[in-house]
This record gives structure tokens, sequence and C-alpha cells, in this order.
């Protein structure tokens, strides 16, 4: 196995993003190529997901991983855990190229880190690869029950979406439900599907779009009132739709969909929504109330981080019910200075990791 080794390329320095530390892995045997990035640990050790995606260029794998990784210092900090943000990549078709021995070399690398990195599943990844991924890492996070771990992650992923929808139908029509609201989910995958059947129990009409028809298949035949159209830019564009859930991919949220988008508010799971700065304020020039990505989308960090303390279900959800509260807060202050409710969540997070993470600081020097 290779060793780790930070890179100096200007795929990083270059970019000035702030990182601590980013790691590049090969194992050659396996096939490996991985890239962990450590965005900060002023609250505590990085937490954040492994994403196993075939992307087409190293320096597409690098924007990615420095971006997700920078959204989860924000998520975590939003989230009340005392943990940094770090997330990590992994260069490949999971349907083609995950393997044991992959995933077991990928986790003798977390494990050289010494616990400032600790992972999780993300797209690409699940509870299986995580146990795999834990015979050579003390260093994860999302295992299976029967290996004493969380499970399925998504589920209050989703539960904590739900709960920043409502309070964003809250802040825009004046109470905290979807009971009659055309909601439109694009991406029905671990999450999205999870979604669906929150929005249904609370009276929403649902439309849903997914580029993989068997999940579309699955949810439709879970809830057959559920509609469905083609595509993303036709789900967007469908002129009764109250809310548009992107709980897909990132950069959703762009100036071409921007400009087109029906719904009077945005609020879903999907990570990295807003395609590049400024997007947030012609979203507040529209009109459309944007809840954000990083702080509705926490549910399955909190459910993760517990796992360290040993998991308690009903404790990770009491901790991600008070993202309805926190969604509600960045609604205010956002009205209070005049400011986009990204802006204002930003500023509140960064908030915390300055004044919490330097009491931190404190601590460890005394």
């Amino acid at each position: 196995m290779d060793g780790p080794h930070d890179t100096t390329s200007g795929l990083v320095f270059g970019r000035s993003t702030g990182h601590e530390q980013v790691v590049f892995c090969q194992d050659r045997a396996s096939g490996l190529r991985a890239i962990i990035a450590i965005y900060s640990s002023a609250l505590g050790p990085a937490l954040g997901g492994t994403r196993f995606h075939p992307y087409d260029t190293e320096e597409e794998a690098v924007a990615d991983v420095l971006n997700l990784s920078r959204g989860m210092a924000y998520k975590n900090a939003l989230a009340g855990l005392d943990h940094g943000g770090g997330k990590a990549v992994i260069i490949g078709d999971p349907n083609r190229d995950k393997s044991e021995v992959l995933l077991r070399a990928y986790g003798r690398f977390v494990q050289s880190l010494g616990g400032r990195y600790i992972t999780a599943c993300d797209v690409g990844t699940y509870v299986d690869d995580m146990d795999v991924v834990a015979k050579e890492c003390d260093f994860v996070t999302g295992r299976s029950p029967e290996n004493g771990g969380a499970g399925d992650s998504s589920v209050l992923t989703a539960y904590g979406v739900f709960q920043g929808m409502l309070a964003s139908a809250e802040h825009r029509w004046g109470a905290p439900t979807l009971r009659g609201r055309r909601v439109g989910v694009a991406g029905v995958g671990k999450v999205g599907r999870h979604l669906v059947g929150h929005l249904i129990a609370d009276g929403a009409s649902v439309v849903i779009t997914d580029v993989d028809e068997r999940a579309v298949a699955r949810v439709r035949h879970e809830h057959p009132e559920v509609d469905f159209v083609a595509d993303t830019d036709t789900l967007i564009r469908i002129p009764d739709l109250d809310v548009y859930a992107p709980c897909a991919l990132g950069g959703a949220l762009n100036d071409e969909t921007v400009p087109v988008l029906t719904a009077a508010v945005v609020c879903g799971a999907a990570n990295n929504q807003l395609a590049h700065p400024g997007i947030e304020k012609a979203l507040a020039e529209r009109g459309v109330l944007y809840a954000p990505d990083y702080l509705v989308n926490s549910g399955g960090v909190i459910q993760v981080a517990d796992e360290r303390h040993g998991f308690d279900f009903e404790r990770a959800k009491r901790k991600a019910s008070g993202i309805r509260a926190t969604t509600a807060r960045i609604f205010a202050l956002a009205d209070e200075e005049g400011v986009p409710p990204a802006v204002a969540a930003d500023r509140l997070a960064e908030r915390r990791m300055a004044d919490v993470g330097r009491l931190r600081d404190i601590y460890l020097q005394s």
C-alpha cells in the first residue's frame, strides 16, 4: 500500500480554501484512488462520509471533496455537534470497482490519520461497506446494528429535511404543515424515498423524478398516489409547485434552473445545492425561500455522531428534531439582518466554530 501524502499542488493551495489537510491515497494492488479532506477540526475530529463516484478527472474529484468537507464543517457546527468537517471521495464506479480489498485499503488510510477524520456512508457507499472499512479502522460510523452501529443514516436525514420543510412552510405560509401543498422531490434514492413517506403522511401532494427507473417504481409501489415526471427540468417548471426538494447530487440551483423555478420554497437533502456564490441572492430576488442544505440535511450526521457514544435512536431523533427550530432561527436572522438565509446560516456556523473552537483550544492548552 502506498502511503498517504499531503498534496502541494495548485489543486488545493491555489484555491485558497482554508482546508487544514488534504490527503491523496493510492493503493495500486486494489485500484484504490481516494482523497480525504479535512476542512476544520476547531470543534473536534472531522466527521463526514465517503463518496464513491466515477469522476471524469482528478481535478473534479478534488473540487468535490473540498466543497463537501467545507459543507460538513458548517453542517456539524449548526447541528451543535462537537465535530469538525471532513469528507472523502473514492474515484471509481461503485458498481464495478468496489471490493473488499479496496475498502480495507481505504480503511488503513483513514486509520493512519489517527482519528483526525471519522468516516461514514455517502453516495455510493453503504452500511455494509462501513463494516468492511471497520475491519481495518477504528474511526468509522454508520455501521450495521449487528456490529454496534446506527444503521442507515438516511432515515434521520430525511426526517431532518422534513423538519426543515415544516419550518419553511410556517415561515412562508404561516402554518407548519405541507398539507395541501404540491412538493416536487428530485431524487428518490436512500433519502428521497423516506422524505416522500413523511410528506404523504402530512397530507402533501407529491411528484417525483429520478434517473433510476427502479427508484421511481419502488416509491410508486409504496405510495401509488405519487405522481412522476421524466426529469428535473420538467419538475421545476410545474406551474402549481409549492416546494422543490433537490435530493440527488449538488449544483441543482444554478443560472439555468433558478430563473424558471416555480416553487416558492426550496428545501432538500442534496449537498451543495447552490452551484456558485450569488445563487442565494438570485433566489432571494425571485422571492424563493431557500432552506440551507447543510442545515436541513444534518439528520444523518447527527445519527452517525450519536453512534460514537453508543447509539440511541430516540436520543438522535430528538436532536434531529431541533433542525426545525434552527431553521426557523436562520430565517428570523436572515430577515433581521437583511440577508439571504444561506448567508445567515454561514454566519451562525462560523460564529460557533470561532467561539466554541476557541474555548476548545483554551481547554486543550490548560
